[in-house]
Order: structure tokens, then sequence, then C-alpha cells
């Protein structure tokens, strides 16, 4: 379906286009920008709240400044919407995250506009100000550099080390803030009580009126413009540090707070700070989901809503013909409320992510033992060690790809000290239209070689269940359990828990010739596999080892002494992964069992549909279904 732009829209194809047009025209701009938003999205999907509260804000920025240029980094990335369409990818953005398509995140790759990736959050101001450094160092002295970051990228710790820097490196920088209170949930913490306080302050307000009456019209005193701010900077200090700024204290001219969605205001302000040198910060008030009622109401259930009505706001779902398994988030959710209700010493723990990773639930039923520590893996780590130094049993729910933020973490303040914290990696394996920043790739790797770690994957539900059980026990040490994104194959999943024996895994089916040996809910791929092969009269043996490690040492003795191919099956990288656990093992035992692995190659696989990310790694059903056939050299049906 082809979806047409405004009038004014439709004649954007660079920002060049828009600083064409006049000032007056700006409204009618940010207008179409914000149904052509809601039409693709409603259509195709997406993200959707973020980049309508930012739709004045990108359409100044472009206006003011010299893009690609000047230099626009944002964070986090799918606040940049609009700046995708007003920078020539208009006619393509209904691709917006399809398999071949754009991405979801600005990437360098895909335009000269996107001058960072940032799928994940707060790098923009380390970023920015490298840029700034070196065009510093270049004598391009003209050149500007801004990161906007969100209120809730503010509240992870990168952020805060980059405005350290900053305040003192003296290079050409503005930080916009774009202040929403939100990042997927409401944020949480001092920092957002701290912004709160300041758009509140009548003293802040009524000093910024008057600023901003001066600073209007700064642009007129030529060569005198930076004495004259110079002048205002030392005023503001003088008023406004008597509340203490954060920003000022860090070396920051701080402007603001702003009204987000005055694009003409916008403008006038951001034309008045290009020719203030050195590091600033502009305070933007914004609301998140702004132009669509229901998504400014209910910004959480609206950032990424799938497809919808955009005229009733009604949201499509298919109404399934029989009971659905549930998502593994929410059988995490579900089992560590029952968990925490038998067992008092269990806490958790997320950086950001309640309603993703589905701890809302546990912090609904029992507030005071779970938390949300904001955009902050690496505090969530050693909180949690700090809970269990105490006795208590953390589970510390981080997506696989955010877990890497953390891995200083895991290995020194939890491994080291053998310390029980339970991990519990959502969205491991390919993650799908959000793409590689978002892909679970590594974690199977990175978790197996630290010294105490276990690091395990549920095929199913019952499995989920019963590895979080046999995790919460005393005296576990540190403990893995990565699980994908989406639904398990359980309808009926509220099974008795059960313990495990740790390192344990389990025969799916005896079989002749060929073992597949699978890790994680990637076996439910070789159940059916095997399913079709019967009826070729092809029966490979398949074990589902649960384990990466440790490894089940008697389960792998039998199969390699009854097997002389094996597959293994991975939805992860192939370098130091599952496959490679037990090609480590076949070599130590001196097997010589032929091995073919399938799991991600060496490469950076973009964004698609599982399914289609599974097909072109290799790892698809059909894929299963071909190595068996080639290994036992029955040919491969057409």
């Amino acid at each position: 379906m082809i979806i047409k732009p405004g009038e004014l829209l439709a004649s954007i194809n660079t920002p060049e286009d828009l600083r064409k047009l006049k000032p007056e025209q700006l409204l009618q701009v940010c207008q179409e920008l914000r149904q052509y938003i809601i039409d693709v999205v409603s259509i195709h999907g997406g993200h959707f709240g973020a980049s309508l509260g930012v739709v004045e804000l990108t359409t100044a920025l472009h206006y003011v400044f010299n893009t690609p240029y000047d230099q626009l980094v944002w964070d986090v990335g799918h606040q940049a919407y609009g700046h995708k369409i007003l920078t020539g990818r208009r006619d393509n953005f209904h691709t917006n995250r399809k398999y071949g398509g754009l991405s979801g995140f600005p990437k360098r790759k895909e335009s000269e506009y996107d001058t960072f990736g940032v799928g994940h959050s707060s790098t923009s101001i380390s970023a920015a100000l490298g840029m700034a450094v070196a065009s510093q160092y270049k004598h391009e002295d003209k050149r500007q550099h801004i990161a906007v970051i969100g209120d809730g990228a503010m509240t992870g710790g990168m952020a805060f080390e980059a405005l350290n820097h900053a305040g003192v490196a003296n290079a050409n920088l503005l930080v916009v803030l774009n202040d929403n209170c939100m990042s997927i949930d409401p944020n949480v913490g001092a920092l957002k009580e701290y912004l709160t306080d300041i758009t509140t302050s009548r003293t802040y307000n009524k000093v910024r009126d008057e600023i901003w009456n001066v600073l209007g019209k700064i642009s007129k005193f030529g060569p005198n413009a930076q004495q004259i701010a110079s002048k205002i900077e030392s005023g503001v200090k003088a008023t406004l540090l008597k509340q203490s700024n954060l920003f000022e204290s860090l070396k920051f001219r701080y402007f603001g707070p702003i009204d987000g969605h005055d694009i003409n205001h916008l403008v006038s302000v951001m034309e008045d700070l290009k020719h203030i040198p050195g590091p600033k910060i502009l305070h933007c008030v914004t609301t998140k989901g702004k132009g669509f009622a229901l998504a400014e109401k209910d910004q959480t259930k609206w950032h990424a809503p799938g497809l919808f009505d955009k005229i009733t706001g009604e949201i499509y779902k298919t109404v399934p013909e029989k009971p659905q398994p549930p998502k593994y988030q929410d059988v995490f959710g579900h089992t560590i409320v029952e968990l925490a209700e038998k067992n008092p010493k269990i806490m958790g723990v997320t950086p950001a992510m309640p309603s993703g990773c589905s701890l809302n639930i546990m912090m609904a039923a029992m507030p005071d033992r779970a938390f949300d520590v904001g955009i902050a893996e690496q505090h969530a780590v050693t909180f949690s060690a700090g809970l269990a130094t105490q006795g208590l049993i953390p589970f510390c729910n981080i997506y696989s790809t955010f877990m890497q933020r953390g891995y200083d973490q895991v290995v020194h303040d939890v491994c080291l000290q053998n310390l029980n914290v339970v991990f519990c990696l959502d969205r491991a394996g390919f993650a799908g239209a959000d793409g590689p920043t978002h892909h679970g790739a590594y974690d199977i790797a990175y978790m197996r070689c630290i010294p105490n770690m276990v690091v395990a994957a549920p095929m199913n539900e019952q499995e989920l269940r019963n590895m979080m059980y046999t995790a919460s026990q005393d005296n576990m040490g540190p403990f893995t359990i990565r699980y994908p994104r989406g639904e398990g194959v359980m309808p009926n999943w509220r099974t008795p828990l059960e313990l495990q024996q740790v390192g344990k895994g389990r025969t799916i089916q005896e079989g002749e010739e060929v073992a597949i040996l699978t890790f994680g809910h990637i076996g439910n791929y070789a159940v059916d596999v095997c399913k079709k092969l019967a009826l070729d009269g092809i029966t490979p043996g398949h074990y589902d080892m649960r384990y990466a490690k440790p490894l089940d040492a008697e389960l792998l003795h039998h199969i390699f002494a009854k097997y002389d191919k094996v597959i293994t099956v991975e939805d992860g990288c192939l370098q130091g992964g599952f496959g490679s656990a037990v090609l480590e093992f076949m070599v130590d035992n001196g097997y010589t069992s032929q091995v073919k692995r399938l799991g991600m190659a060496d490469v950076i696989y973009e964004h698609g549909s599982q399914l289609e990310l599974h097909r072109e790694a290799g790892f698809a059903p059909e894929d299963i279904e071909r190595t068996v056939r080639e290994m036992i050299g029955v040919a491969v049906k057409v």
C-alpha cells in the first residue's frame, strides 16, 4: 500500500529542501511529518510514541543545523523515525524493520545523516564528544555536534561519564535533553525527580523567560555576541546555582527547560545556541506519543504497539483458533512470583525493562522485592551481587544484548566471588526486527568462558520454570538462563516445579547413524524435523542438552560412542558457543565423530523475522533436515 506524504513533506527529499522553506511553513511540516509516521507505522508496525514526541525537535534540528556536515547523534535510536523521513528515506520508510529494508535505528552504512549506530542507549554524548574533539583537532571550528538524548538514556552511567569529560574538554558540543519522563516504561530514580523539579520550579521558569528574552536578540550583537553570552552565563549561574544546577556544576551552559513542541521557539533558540561555543545543554520538555491521544495517555503500551487502526486506535490482534503458548518473558514473570512466594530470599532486578521482561508482575505483587534500576546494566549486576552477599538470591533479568554492557561486573563482582546471582537473559538468539544491535548472539560464548558460571537454556516453558527453581536453591553460584523472544510451545504451561540436576541433559529420542544435539528453544525445530524424517524411515537421535556448561559428560560419552555423525544446533554464535563446547569435549576425550555445527556464523546479521534470520544463518527446520540427509547420504527431497 502506497502512503502519500503531505504537500510540504513530499517536497523534502533532504534537509537542504527543508531549509529552503520559510519559518512560518515549519508548523505545517511538523503536522505532515507526524501524520506520515502515524500512517506508516499503523500499517507496517514499528516503534511509535518516541518518534511522535520529537517531531518538532527533529524538524528544528535539521532546519537550523547544516546536516550532515553538522553531526547529529540520536539516543535512543527508536526516536529517529522523523529524522529518517527527512533525510532521503521517506519513500522507503514502509520497509522499516522488515527483512532487507531500513533499519529501525540510525545506521552508519544506511545514510551519511546517520553519524553513529545507536541501538543501545546512553552512548550519544560520548560519541558526539569524540566527533567534536576530532573536529577541534582538524581545525573545523565551525562544525556543530549535537547529541539528542532521551531522559531515559540519561539514567545510564555512560552518559554521566561523558558529561564529566565534556565539561572540561571545551569542544563544540550541544546536548539536547529530550525530557519526557519515559524510556519504554516510566523513568525511575533521583534524576527523574531532579528534572521534574527543574521543570516545575518557579525560579527556573522565571529566569528562563528572562534569559530567552535576551538571547532572542543575541544574534543582533555581532562581534560582541560571545561577550554578552558570557555575561548572561554568569548571571544564570548566580541565580540558578542557588538551586545547585547539576549540569552547570559539570561546566555545561544550561538552557531551559523549554517547550519541545513549539517549533518556532525551538528554531529561534537553536539559532542562538549555534553562536555559543563550548559544551552546552538544551533541556526540552516533550510528550511521548504527542499528537496521537491514546499514545499520550498510555505511553508504555504505545511504545511499539504493532499494527493498529489510526482512526479508532484499535490494535489489531489475530484471534487464535486454539489456546496459544505464552511468551517466555511472561512465564518468567509469573514463575518468579510463584518462587518468591515460597522463598523470601528471592529478589528481582531489571535495568529499565520491567514490562519488556515481565518483572512488572513481581513489582506489582511485591514492590519491596523487585527493582527497576534505570538504564544501568553495570549497576544492575553489581547491585545484585551486593544483595547476594547478604544471603539473598537476586534474579537479574537483562536482555542478552544488553548484558554485554555489564560484562565486567559479571566477571569481577559476581563470578570471582562465586555469588548466587541468577542471570535471566531474555531475547537470547535472533531478536527479529530490532536487528543486529538487539540480537542476543554472544551470551553462550561470553558466559561459558567464566569460571563458576552455569549456562542453561530451556527448550520449553516447563524447562524454564524448572531451571529457575533449580537456580533459586542456596549456594548455586552464578547461574545463567537464556531464552528467546516470543512464544514457547506449551499452552498449558503451569506445570509443577521440579528440581533439575545441574548439567544434566535429556534424551528426546534415540536413533541411528546421526545424533542431533540442541541447546534451548531451537530444539523444537529438531522435534518437527525428526517427525518428518520418520515418514521416510530416517530416525536420527535427538538430545536436548539443556546445559552448555557444565556439559552432560555421561550423555555425551553415550552419544559419541554410538554415533559417528553428530549435528549441534544453537541460536547463538558458533565461535565459542554450544557447538564449540561439544567439539572440545570430543577432542579432549579422543572421539573422532564427524561433527556439523549449525548456528550463527562470524558475520553481522541484519533485521527480519526470526524465521527469516534462522534461514539466512542456516539453522531453520529445512536446514536441519538437509544436514541430516547429507550426513547419512540420503538425497534431499525437492
